[in-house]
């Protein structure tokens, strides 16, 4: 996905981190990536740029326990985190349509959004314990 505009070449850097992470990157490890890169940019640079992308779109962030984490995949999904490493990934699968007319019969809620965060162990961490 392109970003949507023109942006400044700072926020393309921090995007283009956010669009080549497999990971859902923190703003810290953004910071770090960038740095690699031989970026140095300021913490508020990173941080409004990142309140930009999040408000026009071209990112999702995703509030996952403490942290935010960012997603360059804007088209909707859920995700599973690894209770063991923390690693974050995307889940496509669709929720039933029975589950949402149950949450809103039992909450009285008219369900509009769902994103669900499903918690587990992940393969590489489920292998290392066996």
């Amino acid at each position: 996905m392109k970003p949507k505009g023109l942006l400044t070449p700072q926020r393309k850097a921090i995007y283009d981190v956010i669009l080549e992470s497999p990971d859902h990157p923190t703003a810290a490890e953004i910071m770090d990536r960038l740095r690699e890169r031989g970026c140095q940019f300021a913490y508020g640079t990173v941080y409004n740029t990142l309140k930009y992308l999040t408000e026009t779109g071209q990112i999702q962030e995703l509030r996952v326990g403490e942290a935010c984490r960012y997603d360059a995949r804007t088209e909707h999904h859920h995700h599973i985190q690894c209770v063991s490493c923390g690693r974050v990934d995307e889940v496509f699968a669709e929720i039933p349509a029975e589950w949402l007319r149950s949450v809103a019969e039992d909450t009285g809620y008219r369900v509009d959004q769902e994103h669900l965060l499903l918690k587990g162990v992940c393969a590489a961490c489920r292998k290392e314990t066996h």
